[in-house]
């Protein structure tokens, strides 16, 4: 099957204008505008060049793996796989979205993006030491084509052309989009392709888990694995890519561990023990009061916020709208006027998070006030399939007096009149339908962390006489539930980076809602968010992509697809003082792969 896609797609013609149009190579690619690094920089901004190597990053995280294939749909895979595996391109997190050449040396792209060609760096070797071909990009795109997971099925498919005309170049041809227009984005995502190779996967099926370490071409390799509890890796001393500019000063540790707990303040202990060396910490309350102890108190152990410009994961409670009792637009809004967030926030969170009310919150992407200029041009095409409110009122959050489940009146009448309109009544105190049957739900989690927001919001809505019932479950049996969407209500986030392209039909498309394992948890069905959310990768420069970001946002939010939560405008570390990080924060956010130890700490 996979010898026949191959030649399938070198057989394939070039359909779209432009793809056989010279241009000049060159050694990175941005989706809007122009590259910040000049070609031959001699390193990141964002990186401290002369940083020592040596020494051990370790990590106690909280959940379990059972792969250390990441790249399929079936199983949970084991953090850290990103070291071992390379792509043609890399990120540079300090620009919104540019790429420069790893395993490409330099790429030539169509100037109306409807093409792109990889030269590969003829130093670029497997961890075995064979070099890596085209063959094995070709072969990358057709079991990720046929297995991979449903976003990269969902743009590879676009990919009508294939072919490697020598061992060193690979060319990329795409299908235009049914009006004619050409998705810019696709030569950047072909461009973060994940690279496997050909010769080590022969024989071996793709699709399943496995826990037999994968050949990769990266900085690190797989050192031992012990399923579900504990992965190492170890720096690859001969790695072929160490002295490129884009990678100097980067993966500096000789070995990165990390030790899986099932409880996160159990994890937490470890960490204040010595068994961790660095933490993110998403839980305010534990931030405000579990890092005190001696180590805290005399130095070895240092607590940073660190600013970030990235729009933050859009969290919140999701609602399942294949479930009839979630499909009527006035019951998904009422379910988020019952709970006091003003209250939730103080009381729970410290005062330390902002409640969010975009699905790009922290950023320039986020809808605000009415829309206008190009953002009110694109949702003018979708007017009459639009709510009226959306062009009148700018979104706004039901608002509490932050007293708690005994306050909020207003907001519980209104919802209440929105459930009756959409049939729901109370009866002998509870909630029922015209039938009888009563409105009833389970919060499925992930995390018994989360359990307390769940409890909450589930107190507030027995308010309404809703039954609501919270359950956490193991990382395995969560994730299995919810790939197959077998959910009511789950406290999940949509993340996103400040270049939003495709991946938005993989979380909000009518496509991906009946695609076992796709992002689009709330199962959206709207043919307004597949024109704007499609529109997005066909922006030319960023302000349009900012104006139709912003559209989509506003429509999302008028959805009310979700509850949301909070969000944070600065990231939490804790680390041991022997672990050292450069001066310059790069825009995304802190990375700990440019993070180094101290010799002799």
């Amino acid at each position: 099957m996979i010898r026949a896609l191959l030649v399938l797609l070198a057989l394939l013609p070039a359909v779209a204008a432009g793809a056989d149009t010279p241009v000049a190579p060159t050694h990175g690619i941005a989706m809007h505008g122009d590259l910040r690094l000049p070609p031959g920089f001699a390193a990141l901004p964002y990186v401290n060049p002369a940083a020592p190597k040596g020494g051990t990053i370790r990590q106690a995280v909280t959940g379990g793996f059972d792969t250390l294939n990441p790249h399929v749909v079936k199983g949970v895979p084991a953090l850290g796989l990103g070291l071992t595996f390379e792509s043609l391109l890399t990120r540079s997190w300090d620009e919104p979205f540019s790429l420069y050449g790893l395993l490409a040396e330099s790429l030539e792209v169509a100037e109306d993006r409807s093409a792109v060609t990889f030269h590969l760096n003829p130093k670029a070797r497997w961890h075995d030491g064979t070099p890596l071909t085209a063959d094995d990009v070709l072969f990358s795109l057709a079991v990720q084509r046929e297995h991979g997971t449903p976003n990269r099925r969902l743009f590879y498919a676009k990919v009508v052309t294939a072919e490697a005309p020598d061992a060193r170049t690979v060319r990329f041809v795409f299908a235009p989009n049914p009006d004619g227009s050409v998705d810019r984005e696709m030569p950047l995502l072909m461009g973060l392709m994940p690279i496997h190779s050909k010769a080590w996967w022969a024989g071996k099926p793709f699709e399943r888990t496995t826990l037999e370490p994968v050949l990769g071409s990266g900085p690190y390799r797989v050192a031992t694995v012990d399923p579900g509890r504990r992965i190492t890796y170890e720096r690859v001393p001969d790695y072929w890519g160490r002295d490129l500019p884009i990678r100097l000063g980067q993966y500096n540790a000789d070995r990165v561990d990390y030790v899986y707990y099932r409880d996160d303040a159990v994890a937490l202990e470890a960490f204040k023990a010595g068994e961790g060396d660095v933490r993110r910490e998403i839980d305010p309350a534990k931030w405000a009061n579990g890092y005190d102890g001696p180590a805290l108190r005399d130095g070895r152990i240092l607590r940073e916020e660190l600013p970030h410009r990235r729009p933050d994961a859009s969290r919140g409670l999701i609602l399942n709208t294949r479930r009839p009792l979630f499909a009527d637009l006035r019951v998904r809004r009422a379910l988020g006027m019952a709970t006091d967030f003003a209250w939730m926030g103080r009381t729970l969170f410290h005062g330390a998070l902002t409640r969010t009310a975009s699905f790009y919150p922290n950023s320039e992407l986020a809808a605000q006030g009415l829309p206008e200029g190009e953002e009110l041009r694109v949702l003018d095409a979708f007017r009459d399939r639009l709510p009226p409110e959306l062009f009148t009122q700018p979104f706004a959050l039901p608002q509490t007096d932050g007293t708690g489940p005994a306050g909020s009146r207003n907001n519980l009448r209104e919802a209440l009149r929105l459930l009756a309109e959409a049939g729901w009544r109370i009866r002998d105190g509870r909630l029922a339908d015209a039938e009888g049957r009563l409105f009833a739900f389970e919060v499925l989690l992930a995390d018994p962390s989360e359990e307390k927001v769940a409890l909450e919001f589930a107190r507030s809505l027995d308010r309404l006489g809703m039954t609501v019932s919270v359950r956490a479950v193991d990382s395995a049996q969560f994730q299995a539930r919810v790939e197959r969407f077998d959910f009511d209500v789950t406290l999940r986030w949509w993340a996103s980076t400040l270049s939003p392209g495709n991946e938005q039909l993989y979380y909000y498309g009518s496509e991906a809602a009946g695609q076992e394992g796709s992002r689009n948890l709330a199962g959206i069905r709207d043919s307004v968010v597949d024109a704007i959310a499609r529109s997005i990768a066909e922006a030319t420069t960023r302000a349009d992509l900012v104006a139709r970001v912003r559209a989509l946002d506003r429509v999302l939010l008028w959805g009310h697809y979700m509850v949301p939560l909070f969000h944070s405008p600065v990231d939490r570390l804790a680390r041991w003082s022997r672990l050292k990080r450069p001066e310059v924060t790069p825009l995304y956010g802190p990375l700990i792969e440019t993070w180094w130890v101290e010799e002799g700490r």
